[in-house]
């Protein structure tokens, strides 16, 4: 059912009830990036229309995004190496940042997906601190907020790319 959306295309194996949305909405955020970015060239990769954030921002950002809120619902404290990539997120694109953006934002929806099979329903609703500051939230909290951030951004990145690609023509 390639042209379904993943919603309803029924559940996905292993991932509990109350999870499925957030798994949903992480393949179908795969799916749409990879849709609306294919055939971008460098120069729309990075272009900036209105002062918006580029099309590689969104992508890198969505990636990040999921890995973090994710750490935070594990109960983990983000390393440097995510602090890393959080302020790598706006660097510009070269010929083969795409192909690379591409493969980790796959790799964050598989690790994601994986995740989720293995989160315990009983543990939803225990708290979770969300960054220095621990704001508090929860475990679906942060499953949920990564997985519908994610989404927001997909949003962001199908007016960039069309925008950009107007410009070309």
């Amino acid at each position: 059912m390639p042209n379904t959306e993943w919603w309803q295309r029924g559940p996905i194996e292993g991932v509990p009830a109350a999870l499925q949305p957030a798994a949903h909405i992480l393949l179908q955020v795969r799916d749409s990036v990879t849709e609306l970015v294919d055939g971008l060239t460098v120069d729309q990769w990075n272009a900036r229309p209105a002062g918006v954030a580029s099309a590689g921002f969104h992508v890198r950002h969505i990636t990040g995004v999921i890995d973090r809120l994710f750490t935070y619902a594990r109960g983990d404290s983000l390393i440097e190496s995510q602090f890393q990539a959080l302020r790598a997120e706006g660097a510009a694109f070269d010929e083969s940042s795409a192909a690379t953006a591409l493969a980790a934002l796959s790799a964050g929806v598989d690790a994601a997906m994986a995740q989720l099979r293995e989160v315990d329903p009983s543990t939803l609703g225990d708290f979770r601190g969300v960054g220095r500051a621990q704001l508090p939230s929860t475990v679906i909290g942060c499953l949920v907020h990564g997985a519908e951030h994610a989404m927001r951004h997909v949003g962001q990145l199908s007016v960039t790319t069309r925008i950009v690609r107007s410009a070309a023509v």
